[in-house]
């Protein structure tokens, strides 16, 4: 692969590990003179980065391709519901809800007000 190929994350994953190599005493794979070392003061991120650009290091990416299916892809079958038969379902539903328990009704602020409240004002004059 070529420098251009490479993504930005795969380039910092390369001179990431390369530098991490060259930290713990890895031997170079370029010659850099002693002056260019001192110019980068020995950082081991730069020497990295100059073995990459000259295209010397034996690091490979590989990729994962999604899967080549050959086989068919099955439809997937839809049920078919009449009207008639979801008007069935609702009103059964229907009835079980009111068998099973009393429908709740909308609360008006005549139903809200509370004698408790009444008598408690009136003590306190």
């Amino acid at each position: 692969m070529t420098l251009d190929t490479f993504t930005k994350y795969e380039r910092a994953r390369i001179l990431g590990a390369r530098a991490l190599q060259i930290s713990m005493n890895a031997p170079l794979l370029i010659k850099i003179e002693k002056e260019d070392l001192e110019k980068i003061n020995y950082d081991a991120l730069k020497i990295a980065e100059v073995e990459l650009n000259s295209e010397v290091l034996p690091i490979s990416i590989k990729r994962p391709f999604p899967l080549k299916r050959d086989e068919k892809l099955k439809r997937v079958v839809e049920r078919k519901v009449s009207d008639q038969n979801v008007q069935d379902k609702e009103s059964s539903e229907e009835a079980q809800i009111n068998e099973s328990g009393e429908i709740m009704e909308l609360a008006t602020p005549v139903d809200e007000y509370d004698e408790s409240e009444d008598t408690s004002e009136g003590g306190e004059e």
